[in-house]
């Protein structure tokens, strides 16, 4: 058993213990441990909720293929131990001495170049954003460096000059002087990283774990059936950095790896738990065109590169984005105790408001989609008041299957409607059978109209969605009738 976390910072190992007298707590931010330092407070707090990027930090860890994957990362969401094993670089660790005098690095540079910073409060986190896609992007499109800047805010600038800075700071090969020492890194991180032992820590009343392999995951949480389960832990860290909760029991299944793959079989799409969304997203592109299309207006870059398909799911949440998807998609979730594993259709697993099937020993293994057969259409939409970087007001996923031109199978499900993802099945019954038509498309949205009871709160009211419910049915219908339709991402 591990009692303390130990990560690459500032080009050494770094080790924090958890101890009484010690400052820190398992549930410690990293954003709050980095402020607390006497020269790294470049990160602040401009939200606590992974909205505004203003606390950007990148994380490194050593990738399949044997190098360095740099992900950004909200470090306000972030719990010390899930950095346990990886290299944590601030824009502090950016510039560089050379014969005493400090060079900075290219998007630094750029930044100062095309005049990308004024009251400076957002730039270092813009800076970091900037830094993650010069080392994973060379001469990247103008919709990369947006997607990388989404979750940045800055209200001084107007975005172009940050957008310049970005596309000249990233036209050349990547290479910098993190570049020069990778290997000794790498080295560092192998060398914690092979210690597998679990990670534990009481402190007062929380206890918190955090295993590396699956077996001792289940062991966890057979014997801590009350305590949170965590991946990513972008929904269930704001229960503290907002609600101000006492989170008495964690389990982080962060470092468990065999929770974070994803596979093509003949008949459909594996997707693991515990892999992050946005290489979910990367996985799905030509393979599951609307999940894909949804994925890229999910929160930002980096809340993507830590929230997890499992944590989505798992959550429950009637406004969560990926689960009218996988309704749509007819997606199948696999459970598993110690004793059995369980494999639940996604709507049976949803059972109630942030409720589910799972048992109190059970973890989410992994998430299958079928593969969809000829003349089956699907496609998602979001209603919110920002494009990027909001919770829906309301969410609609449709799938279509016509023989010509009539309905012979419908699935219209909505989020944001009722106290889960749930399908219009009176709508449904109504056109299944009948001919894809503007007329009964119009009768169905009178249906559709008395079929939820939605609530009216701070994102819109109660009529405002059943408008919008109908609106997003006809919507589905148009694209559904363009020739080959490919699903996109909508405002």
């Amino acid at each position: 058993m591990q009692e303390t976390i130990r990560f690459v910072f500032d080009d050494r190992i770094v080790e924090v213990e958890f101890s009484k007298s010690s400052r820190f707590k398992p549930t410690t931010t990293v954003l709050n441990y980095l402020r607390s330092l006497p020269m790294h407070k470049g990160v602040k707090e401009g939200c606590a909720e992974g909205d505004c990027g203003a606390c950007t930090v990148v994380l490194a860890e050593v990738g399949s293929n044997g190098k360095l994957v740099y992900n950004t990362v909200d470090s306000c969401l972030v719990f010390l131990p899930m950095i346990h094993g990886k290299q944590l670089i601030t824009v502090e660790n950016l510039a560089f001495l050379k014969e005493k005098h400090k060079v900075l690095h290219p998007v630094q540079e750029m930044m100062v170049a095309t005049n990308g910073s004024q009251c400076g409060y957002c730039t270092p986190g813009v800076v970091m954003s900037l830094f993650g896609l010069f080392k994973n992007h060379q001469n990247p499109s103008r919709e990369t460096i947006e997607d990388a800047l989404t979750g940045n805010l800055c209200r001084c600038t107007g975005y172009l000059p940050i957008l310049e800075a970005a596309q000249k700071a990233c036209s050349g090969t990547g290479v910098d002087h993190f570049s020069q020492y990778e290997s000794g890194v790498i080295e560092m991180l192998q060398e914690i990283t092979a210690n597998t032992e679990t990670f534990k820590k009481k402190r007062g009343k929380q206890h918190y774990a955090k295993p590396f392999t699956l077996k001792e995951a289940l062991l966890l949480r057979r014997d801590n059936p009350t305590s949170t389960v965590i991946n990513g832990s972008t929904d269930v860290t704001l229960r503290q950095t907002k609600k101000k909760e006492l989170l008495t029991g964690i389990i982080d299944l962060s470092g468990v790896e065999e929770l974070r793959h994803c596979s093509e079989t003949p008949d459909g799409y594996i997707i693991g738990a515990g892999l992050p969304l946005e290489k979910v997203r990367l996985f799905s592109e030509g393979k599951l065109p609307a999940l894909h299309a949804m994925l890229k207006v999910f929160g930002s870059l980096q809340i993507r590169n830590m929230a997890t398909l499992g944590g989505n799911v798992g959550s429950a949440s009637p406004i969560g984005d990926t689960l009218p998807m996988l309704i749509a998609y007819r997606a199948k979730v696999k459970v598993r105790s110690l004793a059995a594993e369980r494999i639940i259709g996604i709507e049976d697993f949803l059972t109630g408001y942030r409720k589910t099937a799972l048992n109190d020993d059970e973890l989410i293994m992994e998430i299958t989609i079928p593969k969809t057969v000829a003349g089956t259409y699907v496609n998602s939409y979001k209603v919110s008041r920002r494009r990027d970087m909001d919770i829906s007001t309301v969410s609609g996923a449709f799938r279509l299957t016509r023989q010509q031109e009539t309905v012979a199978g419908i699935i219209l499900a909505f989020g944001g409607m009722a106290s889960t993802p749930a399908r219009a099945v009176k709508t449904e019954a109504f056109l299944r059978g009948k001919e894809w038509s503007r007329e009964n498309i119009e009768h169905a949205m009178f249906i559709l109209s008395k079929e939820f009871t939605p609530i009216s709160d701070a994102r819109g009211e109660a009529e405002f969605r059943n408008t919008a419910a109908k609106n997003l049915l006809l919507k589905f219908f148009i694209d559904s009738n363009v020739p080959d339709p490919v699903p996109r991402s909508s405002d």
